[in-house]
């Protein structure tokens, strides 16, 4: 099955890292957000993505070009008639990895539609180039197929940005916390689509606006719910709290393989 990640939009509230790469190229613990993302669907098996690309992608084709290069220890012949590259590891990945260019500015759900000439296969998954959770790919793909509905989206708990406050009665605070998980589930990605999820894009949409408002009143949506770690990197401050938790080696998102 396929794994579609959305890498093309401009991050414009992270703009500390993004003046000069993509989002899904700011780094956690020296690898690409994009990096931590694969990771995970790689650790249940799935090693095929399609990568919708925009704003900065030659970032991305770049990293991908010189993947094996970069990941290894290799030794170079300089002599312009027989210039060869001998790698003396194996630290890359078995995955097939496709690039697609859909444009500067493009919606989200116009961004899928694009790729479509790249998914033969009958489901597919995808998600945001921007979250890292520990989100359990198995169960997400059993639950779906018992829902027999077109669309699964993972529902999660997001971290408050702002302080929140407990009061009593009188309005006096009894409580503080500048980081908390909210009670709600908000859509975090990590879709599982049947392919005529595709009749419901067109070349101007956005995933989250009318294709999936029509799909919910039709009884075609359903939520995997996770009650596990998940974070976006969507500000600086996201940021510097995911390094934090990589530097002191607690990475919740990570999958033991």
């Amino acid at each position: 099955m396929k794994v579609v990640i959305l890498c093309g939009g401009l991050g414009t509230r992270l703009r500390e890292e993004t003046e000069y790469k993509p989002k899904p190229m700011v780094e956690i613990g020296g690898r690409p957000i994009l990096w931590h993302i694969m990771e995970l669907y790689s650790a249940y098996g799935f090693n095929d993505f399609v990568l919708c690309l925009g704003y900065k992608q030659h970032v991305i084709k770049e990293y991908f070009l010189n993947y094996l290069y970069m990941n290894n220890n290799f030794t170079i012949n300089l002599n312009s008639s027989k210039q060869k590259i001998l790698c003396h590891s194996s630290h890359g990945h078995d995955w097939n990895v496709t690039l697609v260019d859909t444009g500067l500015e493009t919606k989200k759900g116009t961004r899928i539609k694009m790729v479509e000439p790249y998914i033969k296969e009958d489901r597919f998954m995808l998600t945001y180039g921007d979250g890292v959770g520990n989100i359990n790919i198995k169960e997400l793909i059993d639950y779906h197929n018992k829902q027999e509905k077109i669309a699964t989206f993972t529902g999660a708990h997001s971290i408050s940005r702002f302080a929140t406050v407990v009061t009593n009665k009188q309005g006096d605070v009894t409580d503080w916390s500048e980081k908390k998980a909210l009670e709600e589930y908000v859509n975090v990605g990590f879709f599982v689509f049947e392919r005529q999820i595709f009749d419901y894009l067109n070349d101007d949409c956005e995933l989250e606006e009318q294709p999936m408002k029509q799909l919910a009143s039709e009884g075609q949506v359903a939520m995997y719910r996770h009650d596990g770690f998940w974070h976006c990197m969507d500000t600086y401050r996201d940021y510097t709290f995911l390094q934090s938790l990589w530097k002191k080696g607690d990475v919740p998102w990570k999958v033991l393989k």
